[in-house]
């Protein structure tokens, strides 16, 4: 079982920065992949990056690259999204999910069975 919490949301403008913090506990947390989705309004959640816990490549969607870095702090159970150059396409709720480790599509939204309850990011231009 896994639990997720997500902080640091708010409102910025063009061009600035956020980071999000996502507070994970549960157990065997080294078996586990995780990743930051997002959902504006009226549209579909959307994969944002992801990454295993216990490390290795990370993968982001393309209208994030560059500009969006997923990380974690193993030690405080925390796994971040650090995001600059923030555009007003990148208002959304954001989340933070888990899933068993797996080999599969990251970005499927279908196979992560843990979310926390969101963080909003706005962005004003």
């Amino acid at each position: 079982q896994v639990q997720l919490v997500e902080s640091g949301g708010g409102l910025v403008q063009v061009g600035g920065s956020l980071r999000l913090t996502c507070a994970v506990s549960g157990n065997s947390l080294s078996s586990i992949d995780v990743a930051w989705f997002r959902q504006a309004p009226e549209k579909e959640r959307e994969y944002v990056a992801g990454m295993a816990w216990i490390g290795g490549v990370t993968t982001y969607a393309d209208s994030v690259k560059g500009r969006f870095t997923i990380s974690r702090d193993n030690g405080k159970r925390t796994l971040f999204l650090q995001m600059n150059s923030l555009m007003p396409e990148d208002t959304a709720v954001y989340y933070c999910a888990a899933r068993p480790r797996s080999v599969g599509v990251r970005s499927t939204m279908g196979t992560y069975g843990y979310w926390g309850p969101g963080t909003q990011v706005t962005v004003s231009s």
